[in-house]
Order: structure tokens, then C-alpha cells, then sequence
């Protein structure tokens, strides 16, 4: 077994975790990990384990980053870029914000209230809650890298085009006043010290595990339910890669929940174990993640319904042709 090979296995993957969970299921629980009950049990304590330790591990890595880049910094430095540059560069510092959509908006109004383009903020919205390190890592440990890979790199693509077209929109006026009425306090970067981030970290850690843990609890149970108890025909009638309609339903579907990507990993993985295509798949995610109802009913606030209308069409529109793709394309990925 080469290096990285056994990296994934053992580490993103942890396959001793689910060994180790298997014993436990057949020898202290008594029941088959072949059979609906004892693989759901399998399932459950198995992906909750994992994501709340891979969890952990990667925000308080990310937040310790992050504590360099507090929201006057970012400006300052999204301010040397202009056009599609700056989209870019906003789209991938949302990489390193571990933040369901809902927490990413005080962040926007923080940088519009600073001075950044409109369009450049609305590149960061997207991309915060969709792509970050964290779930980058995750879904590497669910799926593989190439899939994990390619999934950040179309949200940044649909961030940075997001953002453009709003840019282009000149839709600067359909924002809030009060949002540029919001004076914003810049960390000393010279007073943090080594400790002091590791606290930050350690804070972040503990807010977003508290944020997210029944979300994750909720997620790994319809995973688990799913997994080993509803027929992959059921499914198929829905959501298979045969129905034209699948990647529009998945989407839609995924709109009124609200849980950030930990939540809905477990599900996706149970749906493509049922045999959904990995586009539909990650249109249910990125649904779910992005276009949430309570982070849209939270948006409403902070722009004017023509905004919200603009951004909320081209990302739905942007997803469903991402999970079209990546259905065409899955031999590229499974």
C-alpha cells in the first residue's frame, strides 16, 4: 500500500475507526453489520465519530489561519484588485471561512460596509458557506480526491462568476442603507500572540461544533436511514441518473433545509451508494449549503429583492448546470 493510499484510508477515511465501530456493533451490541439494524447502527456511530473528529481537527487549523486575516485586513487587501482579479482572490479567501451561509452575512455586510464592490462581496457569500479546506478534506474522506477536488474548484468557479455578473449588474443601490452604517473595529495583528490564536482557534472550534453538532447528529441519521432502509428503486424513481429531471429536483430539495456541508456529507454519501448520480448529489449539496431558506430569508435584511432575485437565480442556475456536468462526466470521478 503506497503512501497516500494509506493516507486516505487510515486518515481522511479512518477505515480503523470503522473496524474498531464494527467490533463494537457485532461483539457488544450483537448484531450483524450485514443487516439493516446493525449496519445502520454501523453507519451512525461510525460518520458521526469521524466528521465530529475530522471536524475538530480541520477548523481549529482553518480558524488558526483565519486569525491573520480578520475583515479590515481582507479589505485592505481585496482593495489592491479590481474585476475578476478581486472576485477571485474574495472567492478563495471564503475557502478560509468555516461558515454555514447565515454566519458568512454579518461577514458580508462587514466587508460592503468597508468599501469592497458589491460584486466581490457576493463572490465571498457564495463561496464561504460552499467551499472551504474542511469540507475539502471530507469529502476526500467520503467519496475520493478527485471528487473533493473538483467540487471546490466549481464553487469557486461559480463564486467568482456569481459575483461578476452582480458586479456587472451595477446593483449597488439595491443594498440596504443601514448595512454601510456599521463601523468595524481591525484586530492588532502585532498584539495576537501564538497562544492568542490557538484561543481563537480553540473558540471556533467550540462555536461551530456547537452550531452544526445537531445538524451533523440529524444528517448522519437520514444517511443512516437511507444507507440500509429505503430500496435504491425508491430512489431511482426520483433521483436516478436516467431521469433528465433529477439534478432540478435535487436542487429544489435541497433549498428549505438549513445545515452547512458536515450536515448533508452523510446523506450524499448514502445517495450515492443508492446509486445517484455524484451530479445530483452535489446539486443537493451546494442547494442545501448556498441557497438555504433561512440564509435567504436572513439576505432579505441586507439587499432588495431584485438583488436577492439576481443572486439567487444565478447560483440555482449555476448548480444545476454543475450537477448536469458532473453527471456527464462521472466516469471521470467513481
Amino acid at each position: 500500500m503506497g503512501i497516500f493510499e494509506w493516507l486516505n484510508s487510515q486518515v481522511l477515511k479512518m477505515q480503523w475507526l470503522s473496524d474498531l465501530v464494527k467490533y463494537l456493533v457485532e461483539n457488544v451490541f450483537g448484531l450483524d453489520v450485514t443487516e439493516r439494524l446493525g449496519g445502520s447502527l454501523h453507519f451512525f456511530i461510525y460518520d458521526v465519530v469521524k466528521i465530529f473528529i475530522l471536524l475538530s481537527v480541520l477548523i481549529f487549523t482553518i480558524s488558526y489561519i483565519q486569525s491573520f486575516f480578520p475583515p479590515e485586513r481582507t479589505k485592505k487587501i481585496l482593495g489592491r484588485y479590481k474585476g475578476t482579479s478581486a472576485n477571485v482572490l474574495a472567492a478563495l479567501l471564503g475557502t478560509i471561512t468555516p461558515f454555514c451561509s447565515c454566519s458568512s452575512i454579518p461577514l458580508f455586510i462587514g466587508f460592503t460596509n468597508a468599501g469592497l464592490p458589491i460584486g466581490v462581496t457576493f463572490s465571498f457569500l457564495i463561496s464561504s458557506p460552499l467551499v472551504d479546506l474542511a469540507s475539502m478534506l471530507l469529502l476526500a474522506s467520503i467519496f475520493n480526491m478527485k471528487i473533493a477536488v473538483a467540487y471546490v474548484l466549481v464553487g469557486l468557479v461559480l463564486a467568482v462568476i456569481g459575483g461578476s455578473v452582480i458586479s456587472k449588474a451595477k446593483m449597488e443601490n439595491y443594498v440596504e442603507p443601514f448595512v454601510f452604517n456599521n463601523p468595524m473595529l481591525e484586530m492588532e495583528q502585532a498584539e495576537l500572540r501564538v497562544n492568542d490564536r490557538i484561543d481563537f482557534a480553540k473558540e471556533q472550534v467550540r462555536d461551530i461544533v456547537k452550531k452544526v453538532w445537531i445538524y451533523i447528529l440529524v444528517g448522519v441519521g437520514i444517511g443512516a436511514l437511507i444507507h440500509n432502509w429505503i430500496p435504491a428503486e425508491v430512489i431511482s424513481v426520483v433521483l436516478g441518473q436516467d431521469k433528465w429531471y433529477s439534478v432540478i429536483v435535487a436542487t429544489v430539495v435541497g433549498v428549505p433545509m438549513y445545515a452547512d456541508i458536515f450536515g448533508t456529507l452523510p446523506i450524499a454519501e448514502a445517495l450515492v451508494y443508492k446509486g445517484v448520480g455524484i451530479g445530483t448529489v452535489l446539486s443537493f449539496m451546494m442547494g442545501v449549503t448556498a441557497l438555504s431558506l433561512p440564509s435567504m430569508i436572513m439576505l432579505k435584511r441586507v439587499v432588495k429583492a431584485k438583488l436577492l432575485a439576481v443572486f439567487f437565480g444565478v447560483v440555482t442556475v449555476g448548480i444545476i448546470i454543475i450537477g448536469y456536468v458532473f453527471n456527464a462526466l462521472s466516469y471521470l470521478f467513481l
